[in-house]
């Protein structure tokens, strides 16, 4: 008995999901949109959630500019947001690549293809790795913090409002520090967390003794700045309530303000950053591809179109949490 072969009516056409090709697109590019929005409504609820987070603690958010104000080789300097601004320009300047990448393919041409897709990656790795830089300078910190009693981060300035790091106030004592531990008696400490490079009884000590330093607390002033008390003030808050040292930021404690912006700036800027990491991948085998002559034989570069759809959303998504974190 023959066999009876089904016909859909589709066969040699871009799409092959059924009888109708919706916008004239091909199967794999329309699962490419199915999946682009739906993660662009994943990190909608982030930026939501953060949103809601920064509205409740608005008098108390760190503030930007002096948190992300660090530049490569450049120790000491205070350049707010600079090297942010350039890590955006370098990853809109790869989705650039992409578009002509995507546009050589259309006109079969290799080489360009090659080569814009070559920069792309190499753009997509600085932004990768401009990204770590950052962590790691937000993890280690600058200056460092006290926490008081009621778990808000009071900083030290000068008179004249500049920022004084935890070494300039601390006076070194002949004590003993021991990290605790949970063998030692405190059973819900987490092992292995590193001692501050000083102890809050050798800040006190060193607050004592410099007249001209004064502490500055998280709420903000009718100017957008933060509240400097006065140095009877200043004695009093860091005497009484000054409870530990806080250098950098991690998931519990943060030196620039409330722990939750350490929270969201680590699972949003990662999760974006996971995204990039995986457009380079993917970039990086479709390179190959192209060099090989992969699609030069299936006479389609349609590959590349659907990775550079990939790759705008990771661009598009970052101006989103730029403006968040860094401008708002």
């Amino acid at each position: 008995m023959e066999a009876t072969v089904v016909k859909t009516g589709t066969e040699g056409k871009t799409w092959g999901g059924g009888s109708k090709s919706p916008l004239k697109a091909s199967y794999g590019k329309m699962m490419m949109w199915f999946f682009i929005t739906s993660d662009a409504l994943t990190f909608s609820a982030f930026l939501a959630a953060y949103g809601f987070s920064r509205f409740k603690f608005i008098d108390s958010w760190p503030i930007a500019d002096e948190v992300f104000n660090h530049f490569p080789f450049l120790h000491g300097v205070d350049a707010p947001m600079y090297y942010v601004a350039l890590m955006t320009f370098i990853l809109i300047f790869s989705s650039v690549t992409m578009v002509l990448a995507v546009d050589a393919g259309h006109k079969m041409q290799k080489a360009k293809v090659t080569l814009y897709m070559f920069l792309t990656i190499i753009g997509g790795l600085i932004f990768v790795g401009s990204q770590a830089w950052e962590w790691k300078n937000f993890i280690s910190g600058t200056y460092g913090a006290v926490e008081t009693k009621g778990g808000n981060i009071v900083q030290f300035v000068d008179t004249e409002g500049e920022r004084i790091a935890i070494a300039d106030v601390a006076k070194v004592l002949p004590e003993e520090r021991v990290l605790h531990e949970r063998k030692n008696g405190l059973w819900y400490t987490t092992d292995g967390e590193a001692l501050p490079s000083f102890s809050i009884n050798e800040v006190k000590e060193g607050f004592k003794s410099h007249e001209d330093f004064l502490v500055r607390v998280q709420k903000l002033d009718e100017n957008g700045a933060k509240t400097i008390l006065s140095r009877e003030e200043s004695l009093a808050m860091i005497n009484d309530n000054a409870i530990r040292v806080v250098e950098g930021a991690n998931l519990t404690r943060n030196e620039y303000g409330p722990p939750l912006f350490a929270d969201f700036f680590f699972f949003i800027t990662g999760f974006h950053g996971f995204h990039v990491f995986t457009g380079v991948i993917i970039n990086i085998i479709i390179f190959f591809n192209v060099i090989i002559g992969t699609y030069e034989r299936r006479k389609s570069y349609e590959m590349v179109e659907k990775v550079g759809l990939y790759w705008h959303f990771v661009d598009l998504v970052w101006v989103f949490v730029f403006t968040f974190f860094y401008l708002v």
